[in-house]
C-alpha cells in the first residue's frame, strides 16, 4: 500500500528521511518523528511530520496543535480512534500504541513541549476558549 503524505509535508519528510531524521528551519534542533496512521474511512496510509517531546522509558509526547488551527488534525483524530499506529524516529521505524492524555499529566507534558519549542505556547494562547490542544503518549510495544 502507498503512503500519503500532505503535500504541504512532503519536503519534511523528504528531508528527515534524506537526514536520518533530522530536519531544518523552523524544525532545526526539534525531536521529530513521522507518524504512520491509517485513515478512518479510507484505511489508507498517512504519513505526518511531528515534533515530539521525549518521556521516560522510550514514550514520546505528540501534540496535536495543527499549527494553531482551530480544528484538531486528520492525523489526530486517526490515532485516537486507531489507538495504534507506527513511527519513524531516526532510522527506525517500529509500533506504538496510543494513548490521550488528560488534567495535570497532559499539562506538564504540554508545559514541557512549550520550554523546548516556546511557539507552542503561541498555538495554546491563541486557541485559549476555542480549544485544548489534545497530547497523545505513544507508547514502543514489543
Amino acid at each position: 500500500m502507498t503512503e500519503r503524505i500532505v503535500e504541504r509535508n512532503l519536503p519534511i519528510v523528504e528531508e528527515f528521511r534524506a537526514n536520518g531524521g533530522r530536519v531544518g528551519g523552523p524544525f532545526d534542533g526539534a525531536s521529530m518523528l513521522l507518524l504512520h496512521h491509517r485513515g478512518r474511512a479510507s484505511n489508507a496510509e498517512y504519513v505526518s511530520p511531528l515534533a515530539y517531546l521525549p518521556g521516560s522509558n522510550g514514550t514520546m509526547y505528540v501534540f496535536a496543535s495543527a499549527g494553531g488551527r482551530p480544528e484538531h488534525p486528520q492525523w489526530y483524530r486517526n490515532l485516537v480512534a486507531a489507538g495504534t499506529a507506527e513511527i519513524e524516529v531516526g532510522t527506525d521505524r517500529f509500533p506504538v500504541s496510543a494513548e490521550e492524555l488528560s488534567g495535570a499529566e497532559r499539562d506538564r507534558a504540554y508545559a514541557g513541549q512549550v520550554e523546548r519549542m516556546p511557539g507552542f505556547g503561541d498555538y495554546e494562547r491563541n486557541l485559549e476558549g476555542v480549544r485544548t490542544i489534545p497530547v497523545v503518549a505513544l507508547h514502543p510495544v514489543g
